[in-house]
């Protein structure tokens, strides 16, 4: 497939996803004057993006390359003859695997916690909802090191299909498009909307994941963990599956802390009396 050649395909491919996505968002209405997104909250949203994208992704693949280079030289592209589609599906298997246990123990772990919490301070969806953690998330999430691993292994191409299917699904549970809400209003699609949302993430099972609390029967913030395929949720018993979306998001008693102290911490820490990030 000539066109995975395409050099920067995947960063075309992301953003294109992200544009597309947000503009049906602003479409909607989403970022008027009936927002309750704060100056705070873009702030937090496009800095952790900038710097997930031009600084950590690119210094952890480098990293990976010039660890694996001196500890195993000779497997350097050793399975780029693979199956392309049976590679790919390898690759995004472990990727989403990974990242399911990883966000699952980010809600057990208080360590853990405090850098996935910016991810869950956000009173309202949106595309850029799925970036907001604090720099030290990103550096040690496991999946972006694996995909690094895979890439100096040689499957560079089945990387950047699966980083591409994976933004698009995960983009899209984030979203405020809820592009699965015409499943829900016909009964003919019921079918397929059964199958749909057990097999991966729609907007209403990860908005679950981000409603402020369960007592409204809809909200999961302690479940609905997967980011791409849902079946993780399924098989591990963390599933909530209500066709319904929350009508409040957030963290409790959240005390608004800084865009700084949510992306910086614990090297920087949150000035806010009673804040889980203020010691």
């Amino acid at each position: 497939m000539a066109i995975l050649d395409i050099k920067y395909l995947d960063v075309y491919a992301v953003f294109s996803i992200l544009i597309i996505f947000g503009a049906i968002e602003a479409l909607g209405g989403l970022y008027g004057k009936n927002s309750i997104r704060s100056r705070n909250d873009w702030y937090v949203e496009l800095v952790s993006t900038f710097q997930l994208f031009i600084f950590i992704k690119p210094i952890i693949f480098l990293t990976t390359t010039l660890l694996l280079i001196k500890l195993l030289p000779q497997y350097r592209n050793a399975f780029s003859g693979l199956t392309l589609w049976a590679s790919a599906l390898f690759v995004l298997i472990g990727d989403d695997l990974l990242q399911y246990w990883y966000h699952r123990k980010a809600h057990k772990w208080p360590w853990l916690w405090k850098l996935h919490r910016p991810h869950h301070s956000s009173r309202e969806m949106g595309v850029l909802v799925s970036y907001r953690n604090a720099v030290l998330y990103y550096v040690l999430m496991p999946n972006i090191w694996w995909l690094g691993m895979v890439t100096y292994f040689g499957l560079y191409r089945e990387m950047i299909i699966a980083l591409i299917l994976k933004q698009l699904i995960v983009t899209g549970a984030h979203s405020e498009a809820r592009w699965d809400a015409f499943l829900y209003k016909y009964k003919t699609l019921s079918p397929l909307a059964w199958v749909i949302e057990r097999f991966i993430s729609t907007p209403a099972t990860h908005f679950a994941h981000h409603g402020k609390s369960p007592e409204d029967g809809i909200s999961n913030p302690n479940g609905n963990y997967s980011n791409m395929f849902f079946l993780w949720d399924v098989i591990f018993g963390t599933a909530r599956i209500t066709r319904k979306y929350p009508e409040v998001y957030g963290i409790p008693d959240d005390p608004d802390d800084s865009w700084r102290s949510h992306l910086y911490y614990p090297f920087v820490k949150s000035d806010k009396t009673g804040s889980e990030i203020a010691v």
